[in-house]
């Protein structure tokens, strides 16, 4: 696996009702921070989203936000980022976000943050990417899209090979580890096949 040089964070644009929530965020953007890892986001200023990229920023790093214009209105644009790029489309900037990160974290979000990152395994799943994605478990949060998953796999709906796809950590660190080392299953989506 190629050095992370860009690690896209999806998170949510609330602050969530536990402070864990922050403080993680913070961890983790001083733990990329440490390794050189530029932050890739969606570009606001509130919540989980502008406390990772003020936390980036403030410890050295440099941090791109992408946004579809549409959102300047209904999110807070952060102005103080080393780079915004605006878009046209909430598709455009997945894709931009896709293309210029080496790997995807998920923090504590909402549907917006389950969509992205659901979305970026399953580009893994179908081999469009060999890049590492995963769940920072802040205090337990995705236990239940964990069970879900694992079940998933019970109902052979994704195959074991696939669900390994996506890495689970409680500290930064630990996760950033297993992205070093991570290595994506060779592309065989189908369940049916005998190797499921």
């Amino acid at each position: 696996m190629p050095k992370i040089k860009r690690l896209c964070v999806y998170c949510g644009s609330s602050s969530g009702r536990q402070p864990d929530y922050s403080i993680a965020a913070g961890q983790l953007a001083r733990a990329m921070v440490r390794k050189n890892i530029d932050l890739v986001y969606g570009g606001a200023s509130i919540g989980i989203m502008g406390e990772i990229a003020d936390a980036v920023l403030k410890e050295g790093g440099n941090v791109i936000g992408i946004i579809p214009k549409d959102l300047f209105v209904k999110e807070v644009v952060h102005t103080g980022l080393t780079e915004l790029r605006e878009v046209a489309s909430m598709h455009e900037r997945k894709l931009l976000m896709a293309e210029l990160s080496d790997g995807f974290v998920a923090l504590p979000g909402g549907f917006g943050t389950f969509e992205e990152i659901l979305e970026i395994i399953t580009w893994s799943q179908l081999g469009m990417h060999q890049k590492p994605c995963g769940l920072l478990n802040v205090r337990r949060y995705y236990d239940r899209l964990i069970d879900f998953l694992d079940h998933a796999v019970s109902e052979r709906f994704i195959k074991k090979i696939h669900r390994s796809i996506v890495l689970i950590e409680e500290c930064p660190d630990a996760l950033l580890a297993k992205f070093e080392t991570y290595k994506a299953p060779e592309a065989v989506k189908w369940i049916d096949q005998k190797s499921a």
